[in-house]
């Protein structure tokens, strides 16, 4: 898209670059939020969604030395996902042309309807994975998709960029989302 290159799917791995497992702590909600060095999960902790929508990973996970991409990709900066939205023609209408167009009653994985000005014109085929809230609950599978960028807003959170079924703009988060919420991974190429 322009002079990106984006992987098409969510990340998925249960191991960093290096080989090295990460966290999974599974159901044990402490563990979870307790994490600052990098953790997975998949959605309500069923392996069944990890392959309509991902996994979901804490910011400690984006940021591990060990390297969440494959060699040579790497999570994006809330600048390259502007770059991206301005290129697709601002906040406004960018969700749209990022979603992808398979609604419900569509097999997973799909946007729950009316999945609002989807036209995926840009490929970027965004699929709602929904989150793992700071909370431990998980939710907003169908309705939403949250993925982190590699850029911190404060030592407690970081920002993200996030698509809606029911809206064609994008949320680039201005206050940034805890460090230990659950969101997807987009990787953009080095």
């Amino acid at each position: 898209i322009k002079n990106q290159c984006w992987m098409k799917e969510n990340l998925k791995t249960t191991h960093y670059s290096n080989g090295t497992p990460i966290e999974y702590p599974g159901i044990d909600n402490t563990a979870w939020n307790d994490n600052t060095t990098g953790a997975y999960a998949w959605y309500n902790n069923d392996i069944n969604w990890r392959d309509f929508y991902g996994t979901l990973y804490n910011w400690f996970a984006v940021i591990n030395s060990n390297g969440l991409c494959p060699t040579g990709w790497h999570v994006p900066t809330d600048t390259e996902f502007t770059d991206l939205t301005d290129y697709l023609g601002g906040l406004s209408v960018a969700g749209g042309k990022m979603k992808s167009v398979r609604t419900a009653p569509d097999p997973h994985p799909m946007w729950e309807s009316p999945n609002t000005g989807a036209t995926n014109e840009s490929n970027w085929s965004g699929i709602p994975g929904g989150k793992r809230s700071i909370f431990s609950d998980f939710s907003e599978l169908g309705y939403s998709g949250y993925w982190w960028t590699l850029t911190e807003a404060s030592p407690s959170s970081a920002y993200w960029l996030g698509l809606s079924f029911d809206h064609k703009d994008v949320s680039m988060s201005i206050w940034g989302s805890g460090k230990t919420e659950g969101l997807s991974v987009r990787c953009i190429k080095d």
